[in-house]
C-alpha cells in the first residue's frame, strides 16, 4: 500500500487527529495510537456500541495498534521518545504547550529524530492570544462565520449535522502531513505543522466570499446560489412531506428541465442571477414538486440529464445501493459494517483494517520490540506507567 513503511505515533483524541491517522492506517502506515492508562480516547466512550465496542471509536480508529502510557511518568517519556526514534510522523491534539509541559513536543522529538514530521491540530493555532483556549467544532465553527450559514425561519442558526471544522481540519492536516513527507524524500528535512481548525474552517468557505468581500455583505438565505437564490440549486418539498433536490444551476440544466416540465417561457428567469430575479421560477418549481411525491419524482427524473436527487436519512443513505457499489459501507469482524475507503486507488488500494484496538492491546508488544524484557514491562505495569488488557502478552 502507498504508506508500507510508515511509522505514525498517535497522540490525538476525539475526531480531526483520529481520522487524519485513520486514513494514513487504511493506506499501509503502522498507526500507533499512545492513549492515557485509565480511560484511553474519550470516543471509546461515545454512543452506541457494537460488540462492546463504541461505533463511534471503530469508524476513526481502526486497524490502529494502542500503546497506553502516563506521560506524567518519565518512563514512559523515556518509552515515547524511544519509538519516535523509529517514526516518520506524530500527529497530537492537545492544547498547545501540553505536549512541550509532558516532554513529548516537537523539540523534543526532533532532538531524537530530526526528521520527524509532527502535526499539532489545535483550535486556534499554537501561538497568540486564542492559542491556549479550549474549543471544539461548534464553536470554531460560530467564529468562523460558517455556523450562521444555515439558519431556520426565525433566524436562528441551527445545528450542523455534520462537524464540518473539525473534518476540514483532519483533511487539511493530512494534506500537510504528506506533503511534509514528499518534502523530506528531497530534502531529507522534517518540518513542524501547525493546522489550526479555525484556518481550516475560514479556508473551506472560499465559494461564498463574494459578497463578504466585495460588498461587506454576509450570505443570505434565498439570494446567494447556494444559499436558496438559485430555484436550481436548492430543496423542495414534495407532496408526501418529504424533499428532492435540485443540484446544478448551469444554463443547459435550466433548458433541459423547464422544457420537460412544458415552461420554456421560464428558461430566461433561470438564467438570470440568483437571488430575487429568480422568484417567478422559485414559486413554479415549489407548487410543481409538491404534485408528486418524492420517490415518484426520483422516478421522473431518472434518465434525464440534470442534476438532481432525493433528501435520504440516514438509514436510506446507508441502504442505498451505491454506497455498497463504492464499497463504502464493509464488514467488520462483528458482523456488523463499517465505513469503507474513500480514497481508492487502481494500484495499491487501501483497506479498512475491521478492528480497533482495545485499550493498551499492543503495550507489551510494542515494548518487547523496544527490548524490554517480562520483568521490566510488569514493574511498569504494577507502577501504572503502561497498561495492558489482561491476558495480553507479557
Amino acid at each position: 500500500m502507498k504508506l508500507d513503511g510508515i511509522r505514525v505515533l498517535d497522540l490525538s483524541r476525539f475526531l480531526p487527529g483520529p481520522y487524519l491517522t485513520m486514513i494514513m492506517a487504511d493506506h499501509g502506515a503502522e498507526v500507533i495510537k499512545v492513549e492515557d492508562t485509565a480511560h484511553g480516547d474519550p470516543s471509546r466512550s461515545i454512543g452506541a456500541r457494537e460488540d462492546g465496542v463504541a461505533v463511534y471509536f471503530r469508524n476513526l480508529n481502526r486497524g490502529k495498534k494502542s500503546l497506553a502510557l502516563d506521560l506524567k511518568a518519565p518512563e514512559a517519556r523515556a518509552i515515547f521518545l524511544e519509538l519516535a526514534k523509529s517514526t516518520d510522523v506524530v500527529v497530537e491534539t492537545f492544547r498547545p504547550g501540553v505536549a512541550d509541559r509532558l516532554g513529548v513536543g516537537y523539540e523534543a522529538v526532533r532532538a531524537v529524530k530530526p526528521g520527524i514530521v509532527y502535526a499539532s491540530i489545535s483550535a486556534f493555532g499554537q501561538k497568540g492570544p486564542w492559542s491556549g483556549r479550549p474549543a471544539h467544532d461548534l464553536s470554531v465553527g460560530a467564529l468562523a462565520g460558517t455556523v450562521a450559514f444555515s439558519k431556520g425561519a426565525d433566524g436562528t442558526p441551527s445545528m450542523p449535522g455534520l462537524p464540518p471544522t473539525d473534518m476540514a481540519a483532519a483533511l487539511l492536516g493530512l494534506s500537510g502531513v504528506l506533503m511534509a513527507l514528499i518534502g523530506r524524500a528531497r530534502t531529507g528535512q522534517g518540518d513542524f505543522v501547525d493546522l489550526a481548525m479555525y484556518d481550516a474552517a475560514l479556508s473551506f468557505i472560499a465559494p461564498v466570499l463574494g459578497r463578504a468581500l466585495t460588498e461587506r455583505k454576509a450570505p443570505e438565505a434565498g439570494v446567494d446560489r447556494i444559499f436558496g437564490g438559485a430555484a436550481l440549486y436548492r430543496v423542495y418539498r414534495t407532496k408526501d412531506g418529504k424533499h428532492f433536490t435540485l443540484g446544478g444551476s448551469e444554463p443547459k440544466f435550466v433548458e433541459t428541465l423547464l422544457t420537460a416540465l412544458g415552461r420554456p417561457d421560464l428558461i430566461a428567469i433561470g438564467k438570470k442571477p440568483a437571488g430575487p430575479e429568480q422568484a417567478p421560477l422559485h414559486r413554479f418549481l415549489e407548487e410543481t414538486f409538491l404534485t408528486k411525491t418524492r420517490d415518484e419524482w426520483d422516478a421522473w427524473f431518472q434518465g434525464r440529464d440534470l442534476c438532481y436527487a432525493p433528501v435520504l436519512d440516514l438509514i436510506e443513505a446507508l441502504d442505498h445501493p451505491l454506497a455498497a457499489m463504492r464499497e463504502m459501507l464493509v464488514p467488520h469482524e462483528g458482523g456488523g459494517k463499517q465505513l469503507g475507503v474513500a480514497v481508492k486507488y487502481a494500484n495499491e488500494p487501501g483497506r479498512a483494517d475491521p478492528r480497533a484496538p482495545a485499550l493498551g492491546e499492543h503495550s507489551a508488544t510494542l515494548l518487547q520490540a523496544l527490548g524490554y524484557d517480562a520483568t521490566r514491562i510488569e514493574a511498569l505495569k504494577a507502577k501504572g506507567v503502561i497498561a495492558a488488557p489482561k491476558g495480553a502478552p507479557s
